[in-house]
């Protein structure tokens, strides 16, 4: 399997999920501003949409959006124990998680990274970020992973988007549940071994 990702960007989140599952893949970087690959050529052509992460799998098939591949690499490992089973009340739950995570608080960080947007658009996005984070918060409660006892790709993406907070000056200590979540997460082999293909800072 071949994952494209740019470094820190949402494709962490799926490059996790392949370490946690054991599963043999290669990252391909690509340069979001240019939308070019390493060799100079245009990822378009592979992605049309030009963003992370993509998934090209054996039988060469494209899988592109971070909630379908992180449960598309779940499935492929079902001993890792990274999404509940499908079909159960677990694997909805999961959705839910993920579907929250990308609408709530990955697409309301996404203005802060914008060098365009307008200041009131960017006071707003930190606005709905702060209540989102406070749900977060409290979906999270005293447990130590999202669903529970065991480590989810819900997990994944949440600690990826989480670190970008520190980039846009989004400050988390109103949360230390969400901050014990992130040192949690970031402790476990495969995510050191993520960050360090991408040469991110542990």
């Amino acid at each position: 399997m071949k994952l494209y990702f740019s470094p820190a960007a949402c494709s962490l989140a799926s490059h996790i999920a392949l370490e946690e599952a054991g599963l043999k893949h290669e990252i391909i970087r690509v340069d979001l501003r240019s939308k070019t690959l390493p060799d100079g050529s245009d990822y378009r052509q592979i992605c049309p949409q030009g963003y992370v992460p993509a998934l090209q799998v054996k039988n060469g098939e494209l899988l592109s959006e971070g909630p379908a591949l992180l449960q598309y690499i779940a499935d492929q490992a079902p001993a890792a124990n990274l999404a509940p089973a499908n079909g159960s009340f677990g694997r909805y739950r999961l959705q839910s998680l993920l579907n929250f995570i990308a609408t709530e608080l990955h697409k309301n960080f996404s203005p802060l990274f914008d060098p365009s947007a307008a200041d009131v658009t960017k006071a707003a996005a930190r606005s709905r970020l702060s209540q989102r984070l406070a749900q977060a918060e409290q979906l999270l409660g005293a447990q130590n992973f999202l669903l529970g006892d065991y480590f989810t790709v819900a997990d994944a993406y949440l600690f990826t988007v989480l670190g970008w907070a520190r980039m846009v000056s989004v400050d988390l200590a109103p949360f230390p549940l969400l901050q014990q979540l992130q040192q949690r997460v970031q402790s476990r082999p495969a995510v050191q071994r993520a960050m360090l293909a991408e040469g991110l800072t542990l």
